[in-house]
């Protein structure tokens, strides 16, 4: 989006503005071509649609509000289990988003409101459709033939269709401003002075305070949710414990009795066993390359990156009875930045919480298992 900006600040006309007039000139020649008739049965028509669009969304609203819960323990009461098998691209698909729908509160209201706003709209249009046909509303416009005063009149009809349309891109363009506040392209945004006006005169006043103060922490927390469904992935692809694996680590944990020693006794052993695969990075570095490995792989040839530990240690600890998860986010390089890392969190009953670990940098030296100022190393979600 940075490079976007500059070259949009590059321009000397402000193209937010042009966008804007074009889409209203284009609505005023499409109604002059259409004529009187047909640009007022278009305006019913969009007139409608809006109302429509405003009726759907807040009935939408209530109800993804109120059937979340419901929909949250229909889906708890099925038990729904990922199979401890290998399953196909669109089977890992169906129970990442169901579980996803189950698990996270977001994406369940998203999809609930995406359902009821799509049949409340199709509803709504299709009543409306209905009623105008029996009584001949959509009829009562038609007939004559295109003169200029026709055309006078479908082009007047066309440029306040062409105003609705051009607040809609203002509506999407104030919500995208008030959500990312400090990006270049918002300040490219602001300094059109028709996306102003219309956003400080119309769209300001019916909800932008509103939205100015709610969006930016709304965006906030979908972003730490679509995370975290993200991570989900690698509890599906990973969910088949492969035998050899799940003798390793009961071998390993054999004579521990906690969550927290387990926990400790396979963060040792990933960690030490398995080294750290420069030739990988290289050839993901120098030829943009990645090679995917399963668990079952890194357990074979002890190599592996810290996704590839991570996902080990995830399976490892699974086959023991170990809730646990795999994090993706950024770790602190130590030369004062960060970059792309992976690590996991651990449920230990005892003390009823979850706790990071990190067997990568365990294998580089140090105790990385809850360490004092682990998130100040680690950074949840990036």
């Amino acid at each position: 989006m940075d490079d976007a900006a500059l070259w949009f600040q590059s321009v000397s006309v402000n193209l937010v503005s042009v966008v804007l007039v074009c889409i209203v000139l284009a609505s005023v020649v499409q109604g002059a071509v259409r004529g009187a008739s047909g640009s007022a049965q278009r305006f019913m028509m969009f007139a409608a649609e809006g109302v429509a669009t405003v009726v759907s969304v807040i009935v939408a609203w209530k109800l993804a509000d109120s059937l979340s819960p419901a929909l949250q323990s229909w889906l708890v009461s099925k038990k729904i289990a990922i199979p401890n098998e290998e399953i196909g691209f669109f089977r890992q698909m169906a129970y990442t988003f169901v579980t996803g729908v189950r698990d996270f509160p977001l994406l369940r209201i998203g999809t609930l409101f995406v359902v009821v706003y799509l049949a409340c709209k199709t509803i709504l249009i299709r009543v409306w459709l209905f009623a105008a046909m029996r009584t001949g509303l959509l009829g009562a416009f038609g007939g004559g033939g295109r003169t200029w005063v026709s055309s006078g009149v479908g082009g007047a009809i066309g440029s306040l269709i062409g105003c609705g349309r051009a607040l809609l891109l203002i509506g999407c363009l104030f919500v995208y401003t008030a959500m990312y506040p400090a990006s270049p392209f918002t300040k490219y945004v602001q300094s059109s002075g028709l996306y102003m006006q219309g956003a400080t005169q119309v769209i300001a006043p019916v909800g932008g305070d509103l939205l100015a103060s709610r969006l930016p922490v709304f965006a906030k927390a979908v972003g730490e949710e679509f995370n975290h469904i993200l991570q989900r992935k690698y509890e599906v692809i990973d969910a088949r414990i492969p035998n050899d694996i799940a003798e390793a680590a009961k071998q390993i944990t054999a004579s521990k009795t906690s969550d927290e020693a387990k926990a400790r006794a396979l963060y040792q052993w990933v960690g030490s066993r398995v080294q750290y695969d420069w030739d990988k990075v290289r050839l993901y570095e120098e030829k943009r390359i990645w090679k995917e490995q399963t668990p079952e792989e890194t357990f074979a040839t002890r190599k592996g990156v810290c996704i590839d530990y991570s996902r080990l240690y995830a399976v490892m600890a699974r086959a023991v009875g170990l809730d646990v998860k795999v994090v993706t986010g950024l770790g602190y390089d130590g030369q004062g930045g960060y970059g792309p890392h992976a690590w996991n969190e651990v449920y230990l009953a005892e003390s009823k919480e979850w706790v990071p670990l990190d067997s990568t940098w365990m294998s580089s030296g140090g105790n990385w298992f809850d360490p004092p100022g682990f998130d100040k190393t680690h950074i949840r979600g990036a």
